[in-house]
């Protein structure tokens, strides 16, 4: 009994060290890449700051979905929560007390948004820079026109936590935690796109649909959400399970009004239509346009 007893205490205590071993692995590689510095020099763009770009730099803010990290003032919100995976609230973006909108000057603000990457150089964690790369000079330079004019909120929020879980999922592939490394820092900019009824310029707004629905738009689990956050819908044209027998006018009423054809209602938490909703005609017609030309595939291979 006592050879028995010391047998399964041996194996027991080399279990514990075994996973304490890798959980010290996981957390070393995953802080590493966490703090990792990068050397980022943006190119300096000409800007406006009038009231028109200030306007077009909040329409962008908010139809690219802005206020769902940063909250409707853009002074920060938790906007996960859900340990052991990650706690993570955006920044305070306003000039106030706690936020970074004190000291960041133009260049951190295309740094941060294009790359991903704060003035310290470390990456920023869950920043969807990999979608607002590719914006223009001159959409970014009315984002920042923008940025620029918030008002000044006082507000500090939450220190960011990534817990076992999330690590491990990072590590994966499964947890996009750090843009950063999915974006060619060195790579020429795109071409600007000319603003218009296109399925070219839909193929541009459309960027900020692949955190969601994926890079092919066909939907399925979305990184990093809980277990029981609903899948991210198929919007290839498979007529059996993406929106290929959908018209325009489906298309426009999902949008604006939060219905799918057959009249059922698309949950808003999951799904930000009433934010996407305020595109324009033209930016709805142009991405209705883009879709149409993509591959049709079955849904959930994103």
């Amino acid at each position: 009994m006592k050879r028995a007893a010391r047998w399964t205490a041996l194996v027991v205590g080399s279990l514990i060290g075994i996973i304490l071993l890798a959980l010290g692995l996981v957390y070393g590689l995953s802080e590493y890449h966490i703090r990792k510095s990068y050397d980022i020099q943006p190119t300096a763009i000409a800007f406006r700051s009038d009231a028109a770009a200030i306007g077009r730099g909040r329409h962008i803010a908010t139809t690219r979905g802005c206020t769902d990290c940063h909250g409707k003032d853009m002074s920060g919100a938790l906007f996960i929560d859900a340990m052991p995976v990650a706690r993570l609230s955006g920044s305070n973006l306003t000039a106030g007390e706690g936020g970074v909108g004190d000291t960041y000057d133009a260049m951190d603000w295309i740094r941060a948004v294009r790359h991903g990457v704060g003035e310290d150089g470390k990456p920023l964690l869950f920043m969807p820079a990999h979608e607002f790369y590719p914006l223009s000079d001159q959409d970014m330079g009315a984002l920042v026109a923008y940025l620029q004019s918030l008002s000044p909120v006082n507000k500090t929020v939450d220190e960011n936590t990534v817990g076992p879980l999330g690590r491990v999922l990072y590590l994966a592939g499964k947890f996009p935690l750090l843009p950063a490394e999915l974006i060619d820092h060195d790579a020429p900019r795109p071409e600007p796109v000319q603003p218009g009824a296109t399925a070219e310029y839909g193929a541009y707004l459309a960027t900020g649909c692949t955190g969601c629905h994926g890079e092919g738009f066909s939907g399925g689990k979305i990184p990093g959400t809980p277990p029981d956050f609903l899948p991210a819908a198929n919007i290839t044209p498979d007529a059996a399970t993406g929106i290929g027998d959908w018209s325009e006018a489906d298309f426009f009423r999902a949008l604006r009004e939060g219905r799918r054809p057959d009249g059922t209602e698309l949950d808003g938490m999951y799904m930000p239509w009433r934010t996407l909703g305020q595109m324009t005609d033209t930016e709805l017609r142009a991405i209705w346009l883009y879709l149409r030309t993509v591959p049709a595939k079955p849904a959930g291979n994103h």
